[in-house]
Formats: structure tokens, C-alpha cells, sequence
């Protein structure tokens, strides 16, 4: 359950930042669709501008990572950051860019076996290589 309201289209219809936001977001995805990550933050309209501007500006934009390699590197760090929200946001994303079943496992073996070896580091606190630092 949020902590905070979630606003509907008739609330987001009557703040003028909000309604531009939530028009930019169909007119972008080509959907109906405003999840509930968008809703929570039209509380603060300005934080909803900016995020979504953002948002916008690394995951859709063209660049040098294709949008699926985007995908898996924002669920990598959501499962990290142990954001389930954004876990199952950018795993619908990345199926929706054609992440394959086979694909999705062995990504998740590559973040499963990060995550046991940065903890082995870690926990040894093991100095990092020379040959590793750049200058």
C-alpha cells in the first residue's frame, strides 16, 4: 500500500503540470496507461516534471546502449537497491523490447553471481589491482 495518495486522471486534469506530464507519458509510450510510479509523484509537480524529463532524456533517447540493455541494467540495479516497484517495471519494459525467457535467466545468473563475489570482495576487502586503475 503507498505511504502517499496516488492521484487518478481527474485529479491530474485540474494541475496544469500534471495533465501536460500525464499527456506527455501516452503520447510517448503510445498508452492509455500511467502507472503508478507517475501518480505518486504528481504530490510534487515539479518532481514529476524533472523525473519524467529525465527519464525520458536516459531510457528513450537514442544513444550507444540499446533500449533493452538499458532495461536490464535498471532492473540490475533496482534488484540491488532492492526496488521491487522498479523490478517489475523495467522487467515488463525489457519483455516488451524482446527480452526472451532464456535471455532473462542468464541475466539473472550474471546479477546473482555479482552480487555473491562483490560481497566476497567485500567482505575480504581485497585491494583493487594496479592493472585495473586507470592514470
Amino acid at each position: 500500500m503507498a505511504t502517499i495518495k496516488l492521484w487518478t486522471d481527474e485529479e491530474a486534469a485540474i494541475v496544469p503540470a500534471v495533465k501536460t506530464v500525464f499527456e506527455d507519458i501516452r503520447a510517448t509510450r503510445k498508452s492509455d496507461f500511467v502507472n503508478n510510479f507517475w501518480r505518486a509523484l504528481a504530490n510534487q509537480p515539479r518532481l514529476l516534471e524533472r523525473t519524467w524529463s529525465s527519464v525520458k532524456q536516459v531510457m528513450m533517447e537514442s544513444g550507444v546502449l540499446d533500449p533493452l540493455t538499458k532495461e536490464l541494467v535498471y532492473i540490475a540495479v533496482s534488484t540491488v537497491n532492492s526496488c521491487s516497484y522498479c523490478v517489475h517495471s523495467h522487467t515488463a519494459a525489457a519483455r516488451a523490447k524482446g527480452l526472451s525467457d532464456e535471455q532473462y535467466a542468464e541475466f539473472l545468473a550474471v546479477v546473482g553471481m555479482a552480487e555473491e563475489t562483490n560481497s566476497l570482495a567485500n567482505s575480504m576487502q581485497i585491494p583493487v589491482d594496479r592493472e585495473f586503475l586507470i592514470g
